[in-house]
């Protein structure tokens, strides 16, 4: 079973097997037949439950079956009769930090990227710590807040990764059977932490007035609405999370609508260094519905008559719809909160699509054709998340 790399599942007896998967993923489950239907449990996975403790908890189950229990019920820690008293010694309990190093191995080959990697190991074992040698089974909500509330407010960007990251490997551990079937995830945001954790929508704004990202499908749809070219130019802005100014200046000679490439160039970039916007399918139409045939290639994109659109009427723009409070340059927090807060996107990758300044070897790597794309992912997914089309999900 060792060196078995074969997708399939290899039979121990019993109703135990060794499920592997295409990806190579390997997790013991316990299979029967109720009622003329099979029945499988994942019971952990290979690199964290032994084989003697995967044939101790198969036959827990198979003598709590024997008595009439469900096969949930029989697997549950906290139903039914526990290994001890079934006349087994029970296996020592899987620690949270065994567990969340299982299953980042068995999840990494698809992140393709180190930094991604080495990103989750890091904020679990510097801001996680706590949970390390608990048993995952055992986590609870006041667990997750006492590693959550220090650095809530004070390194917000971390601390909602890390909730993420803990909740995804919680909600590992109870797909492979080794938390209750029944338990809530106690990193669960919605109607749980965020009613637990004080706010953060105020931590990261500085001087530029924001969106919250939660509230940007709602406001795009509202700018959907809107006639005027300043609307279109400030969906531009936040489809392509660009700065005003490097909008504005677009000329029709910088837009490639065949490759979806904007190449902004470096006299008109914060760092004085062109710059390759990959565009999203959404920002692909908009343009072309702006585009004639008589556009030439030193053009304004947004102008009228000859004449560019302002900074000050995408001001207006907002003061017409009521959110005199935020300002065109706050999109960019917005995109950035999204990415950091909803997404799983390397942090180069963002930066990069943000035109902020990273290593030179660093920053050679992301002008790569394939990091491109990438970052087109990354402007695909947001645009799919502001409900700017109907694209592939």
């Amino acid at each position: 079973m060792e060196t078995t790399k074969k997708p399939g599942r290899l039979a121990d007896g019993g109703g135990l097997y060794l499920r592997i998967t295409a990806a190579g993923t390997r997790t013991w489950v316990f299979r029967t037949t109720n009622n003329g239907k099979q029945e499988e449990l994942a019971l952990g996975l290979f690199s964290v439950v032994s084989l003697a403790a995967a044939r101790q908890r198969a036959a827990s189950i198979r003598q709590r079956l024997a008595d009439g229990q469900s096969l949930r019920l029989a697997a549950d820690k906290d139903g039914g009769a526990s290994l001890s008293s079934a006349g087994l010694a029970s296996p020592a309990p899987v620690t949270f930090g065994a567990f969340a190093e299982a299953y980042i191995v068995s999840v990494e080959d698809g992140w393709k990227n180190a930094v991604h990697r080495q990103q989750w190991r890091q904020s679990l074992r510097d801001h996680a710590a706590a949970l390390s040698k608990k048993p995952v089974h055992e986590i609870d909500t006041p667990d997750v807040q006492a590693v959550l509330s220090p650095i809530w407010l004070t390194k917000a960007e971390t601390a909602k990764r890390l909730r993420g990251r803990i909740e995804k490997v919680l909600d590992a551990a109870k797909a492979q059977g080794l938390r209750s079937q029944d338990s809530a995830n106690p990193a669960a945001w919605k109607g749980h932490l965020a009613v637990l954790l004080p706010s953060q929508k105020n931590v990261r704004r500085g001087h530029h007035a924001a969106l919250p990202w939660e509230e940007a499908p709602s406001f795009w749809a509202q700018l959907r609405a809107r006639e005027a070219l300043a609307a279109r130019c400030l969906e531009f802005v936040i489809l392509t999370a660009a700065r005003s100014g490097e909008a504005l200046g677009a000329v029709w000679g910088e837009i490639n609508l065949d490759t979806a490439i904007w190449l902004v160039p470096g006299q008109r970039m914060k760092g004085g260094k062109a710059h390759s916007v990959p565009l999203s399918a959404a920002a692909v139409e908009l343009l072309g519905r702006l585009r004639s045939v008589e556009s030439a290639p030193d053009q304004r994109v947004f102008a009228v008559g000859g004449v560019a659109r302002s900074n000050m009427a995408m001001a207006m723009l907002l003061r017409r719809m009521g959110r005199g409070d935020l300002t065109t340059h706050g999109f960019r927090s917005t995109f950035r909160d999204w990415c950091g807060d909803d997404t799983d996107f390397p942090r180069e990758l963002i930066e990069h699509a943000l035109a902020h300044g990273i290593p030179n070897k660093v920053e050679a790597s992301y002008r790569c054709r394939t990091a491109i794309e990438r970052r087109r992912e990354l402007m695909e997914a947001w645009a799919r998340y502001l409900g700017a089309y109907d694209g592939p999900s």
